[in-house]
């Protein structure tokens, strides 16, 4: 039989097993709010926080596969709810979120999300990248009626708007519910699409022809895009050429305009480069 430890050697192994436990702690600092299996984030290096921008006929849980597989990785992610009411007032909504951001931001916009990050962005140096997902990228002047009008035609058309007059006089936007699976999400399951036309949210009319003001800040930020090959609201040829206007680094994706819910690998992996671009 095995002689039981005395109290002064349980004491003994006791220190030394206390010392080994503290000298692997210091060789191997963990966060304390983790399993253990993470490092410490370093406070001199950040990670930038991702802000995603839904456009018209979406709203902010078209973005649920992207944020989650982001957050996975240990991203801090805002998805705000873009009002659509018109570029101005959209892009001061999405300014004023920004300025609540400590730290470096990555700002994404989808179709015409493109048009308000490119606008919400400017004048703020914590934004480092931006990132365009099958999306308008405007210059001065232009607007997404003209910015369609210089390529040729694709599904989409004004025949394809539910109009919903509102109290102000003016009427909300909707795309037509028999049409949206084809047009906005094709590669995505019927019944997916068919609760995504359920909850879109109408964009106003007179945003459709309101022109891009200022300097978009695509010409001061680095950027990234997203073409969707089988893109049926906005030609491909059109997210191509504007992407190649702004310089941005340029990804190509067989998907439809609804790609963040379809292929939400592929938008986190073109998130993720310019994510690194910022380290």
């Amino acid at each position: 039989m095995r002689p039981m430890m005395t109290p002064k050697r349980l004491r003994a192994v006791s220190t030394v097993l206390a010392m080994y436990l503290s000298a692997c702690a210091a060789s191997h600092p963990v966060d304390p709010q983790s399993s253990g299996s993470k490092p410490i984030p370093d406070p001199q290096n950040p990670k930038p926080t991702i802000v995603l921008v839904h456009g018209a006929f979406a709203d902010a849980s078209s973005w649920s596969g992207v944020m989650q597989r982001l957050q996975g990785r240990g991203y801090t992610v805002i998805a705000p709810p873009n009002p659509l009411r018109g570029a101005d007032s959209d892009a001061a909504v999405i300014a004023s979120v920004l300025k609540t951001v400590d730290g470096p931001v990555v700002l994404v916009g989808h179709s015409y999300g493109g048009i308000v990050i490119s606008e919400a962005a400017q004048g703020n140096a914590a934004v480092k990248a931006l990132v365009y997902i099958a999306a308008f990228v405007p210059d001065t002047g232009e607007s997404v009626a003209t910015i369609g009008g210089k390529f040729p035609p694709t599904k989409f058309g004004p025949d394809k708007l539910l109009p919903v007059p509102t109290a102000a006089g003016g009427a909300d936007l909707y795309l037509k519910r028999d049409v949206f699976h084809e047009l906005f999400a094709s590669d995505v399951p019927e019944g997916t699409a068919t609760i995504m036309a359920a909850s879109q949210r109408p964009i106003d009319g007179g945003a459709i022809g309101a022109a891009f003001a200022g300097t978009p800040a695509w010409k001061s930020i680095p950027s990234w895009a997203l073409v969707a090959g089988s893109d049926n609201m906005i030609s491909p040829a059109a997210e191509t050429s504007m992407a190649e206007r702004a310089h941005a680094h340029i990804v190509h994706v067989d998907a439809s305009h609804a790609v963040a819910v379809s292929r939400p690998d592929a938008v986190v992996e073109i998130i993720l480069d310019a994510a690194h671009s910022v380290h």
